[in-house]
């Protein structure tokens, strides 16, 4: 795979940085082609990956950093959302639906990232914080959108 743009951004565990996240990724994402619905698929799964950084991993501190890289080749987006957090104790748990650790949450930002990207990961320690992969490509879209006609 032959790599022709990657960008990073390194911003605070704010509410207000979730949007700068997802419209950022999605501009960088558009220089592929991607249809407006994979650019809102994916504006979902930023938003997600940093919301449940910022509420999770470091449950509202707004002086710490979220980290999101963004990686383009011919025809994927290849996106990881970092964070030095408390970590996930049970990976495998909180990636079933409708599991939060915060009762005003329902759970489903893992589902929503899984559904919505091709391929899906994420990597956590306790105490040293978590990381989420993820990617989608442009040909697996278009294929999707053949399918449905």
């Amino acid at each position: 795979m032959q790599l022709i743009n990657q960008m990073r951004l390194e911003f605070l565990s704010i509410p207000a940085n979730v949007a700068f996240a997802r419209v950022t990724v999605a501009a960088f994402a558009s220089q592929l082609d991607f249809t407006l619905a994979d650019l809102e698929e994916i504006k979902v799964a930023v938003s997600e990956a940093v919301g449940n950084a910022i509420i999770h991993g470091y449950e509202h501190v707004p002086d710490r950093f979220v980290r999101v890289y963004a990686a383009l080749t011919l025809d994927t987006l290849e996106i990881r959302v970092e964070d030095d957090g408390k970590g996930i104790e049970d990976i495998e748990r909180a990636l079933q639906p409708a599991f939060s650790t915060d009762a005003e949450r329902l759970g489903l930002g893992f589902v929503f990232m899984q559904s919505f990207m091709e391929n899906f990961r994420v990597e956590s320690t306790m105490g040293c914080g978590t990381t989420v992969i993820m990617s989608k490509s442009t040909g697996n879209s278009m294929a999707r959108a053949s399918k449905a006609t």
